[in-house]
């Protein structure tokens, strides 16, 4: 916009350049430039005050005036019809362009005439008005204010977090307690909020918070939490967050959720709660309370608004509900399993040693390899080291794997000593399918590579003799302790040194190579 005027209205009253530049916000040179002009052509102030912005800049600058000056859009008209049902802007320019067309001279371009509106908008400190159609967004957010939850032993306090969604057509709310805001929290918070709406928004927007989303950088699309974008798959909507450092983008939505989270916290100000889940009871009570509430300055209340005029327009809900899942990668192990939570499940054995990713709720377990389901199972709980196992994931007839069964393993622990034999076979005893022990069996046989093979079986001795049934880790701990060489008949009364000269080594070929996973 043209700023010729104000900057000689400015001169006059003798403000210096540096003053009008900065207030303004104009660079000096463009200030020197019509100072200059201005005193070339002398315009009396009757004169100047008399004329428009146009006018003023073709008289200071009449080459100019050979080029087309592009019609400047009504401001005020744009703001002011932006409030009416189904206006655009996009709607506006268009007809900006007709009138221009009509004319003679020479219109704006859409994405230009957007940016002039906005900066308007940013000028007057005013809010831009989005026309929010009905079913179409739904926002979603924590609350500024926690809530306190009490011991009821201790009577000391700890901060829930308030989740808060609003439906920004008809300002219909949710809101929910949650314990922590982390994404366990905030994924399930959203499964809540959408059998609370019972119905799906074309687009869910929320706020850049690293839970759901991990970047929004102004020119690349946004990279979504993976559960996060999982979820939004399940119940088909968008993924659309808020602009980073744009307020007003939502600011009417904000209002509501301001009023809302007040209401709440003022309601219930005087309550102690001890359990989340009736202090949500409360809150849905005050919910309800706050939804229902008459509008002041138009008929009805967000939720009958809601019921009779957006409700309808929801997508349905899916068959299921999204039920909350977490990922990592695990690399099949040589028994064909993947270890979660301290827990084993199978995979087809095809895929040992290569990395898969894992999906796990809190039912089922699920494997995948390059983006492709290989095998899912139901999950394990209790007792640490449980096997889930497929009886088609093992090898058909150990083609792969000859080399790795019973009797190489028994045939190995012979070379060591009969101790280490013994708790071999205990560790295949122990396992309902024989592949089950590998892992451990290799781990403890490759103890001999670090201590010898004379510490070994000293330790395994040693072991033996104080339990029924030892395992890898009792072995382990016996040999960093040292305890093991109380186990060496030839150092019953005193630990002394061996001349490694006579023990029994063997290279890493004996044990089958020396990458083999402990």
């Amino acid at each position: 916009m043209s700023k010729e005027k104000p900057i000689l209205q400015m001169l006059r009253d003798g403000y210096s350049q540096r003053h009008i530049a900065s207030f303004l916000h104009v660079s000096r040179n463009t200030v020197a430039r019509v100072a200059k002009a201005a005193s070339e052509h002398q315009l009396p102030n009757d004169v100047l005050e008399s004329m428009d912005e146009v006018e003023i800049r073709h008289t200071l600058f009449p080459e100019e005036a050979l080029i087309p000056t592009l019609v400047t859009p009504d401001f005020p008209y744009i703001h002011k019809e932006l409030l009416k049902n189904g206006v655009t802007l996009k709607l506006l320019w268009q007809e900006y362009v007709d009138t221009c067309r009509n004319t003679g001279k020479p219109p704006y371009g859409y994405s230009q005439y957007c940016k002039l509106y906005q900066d308007y908008v940013t000028q007057h400190k005013l809010t831009m008005h989005i026309q929010h159609k009905p079913g179409d967004k739904l926002m979603v957010d924590w609350a500024g204010t926690a809530l306190p939850l009490y011991d009821k032993t201790t009577g000391n306090s700890r901060k829930v977090y308030l989740f808060v969604a609003t439906l920004p057509f008809s300002m219909y709310c949710y809101a929910q307690a949650c314990g922590t805001m982390k994404e366990e929290d905030w994924i399930n918070a959203h499964i809540a909020m959408y059998e609370f709406f019972g119905g799906v928004t074309r687009i869910l927007t929320p706020d850049n918070l690293k839970v759901g989303i991990l970047s929004n950088r102004k020119y690349e699309d946004p990279v979504v939490n993976r559960s996060y974008q999982e979820l939004a798959d399940h119940y088909h909507t968008a993924l659309l967050p808020a602009r980073v450092l744009a307020p007003r983008d939502k600011a009417a939505v904000e209002g509501s959720v301001g009023n809302l989270t007040s209401h709440i916290i003022a309601r219930l100000r005087n309550r102690k709660f001890f359990v989340l889940h009736t202090m949500n009871t409360a809150i849905r009570k005050e919910l309800d309370r706050f939804n229902d509430t008459p509008f002041q300055k138009k008929d009805g209340s967000r939720h009958s608004v809601f019921l009779e005029e957006e409700a309808p327009f929801l997508q349905p809900l899916p068959k299921y509900p999204y039920e909350f899942a977490q990922w990592k990668s695990a690399t099949v192990q040589l028994n064909y399993h993947i270890a979660i939570d301290f827990q084993n499940y199978s995979v087809p054995y095809e895929y040992v040693r290569k990395k898969v990713d894992v999906r796990y709720t809190k039912n089922s377990i699920e494997i995948y390899y390059k983006g492709n389901r290989i095998c899912s199972h139901k999950r394990l709980y209790g007792r640490r080291g449980q096997y889930s196992t497929v009886v088609e994931h093992m090898p058909v007839n150990h083609q792969l794997y000859s080399e790795w069964d019973q009797k190489r393993f028994l045939k190995w622990a012979d070379g060591i000593g009969e101790a280490t034999h013994q708790v071999i076979q205990g560790i295949f005893d122990s396992y309902r399918i024989e592949e089950q022990a590998y892992k451990s069996c290799l781990s403890l046989l490759k103890l001999a590579d670090k201590y010898s093979t004379e510490r070994l079986e000293h330790a395994c001795r040693a072991a033996l003799e104080r339990i029924p049934s030892p395992r890898y880790k009792n072995i382990r701990l016996i040999l960093e302790s040292g305890n093991d060489k109380v186990a060496d008949p030839s150092n019953r009364s005193a630990v002394t040194s061996y001349d490694e000269s006579y023990a029994l080594v063997r290279g890493a070929s004996y044990y089958g190579g020396g990458s083999h996973e402990k």
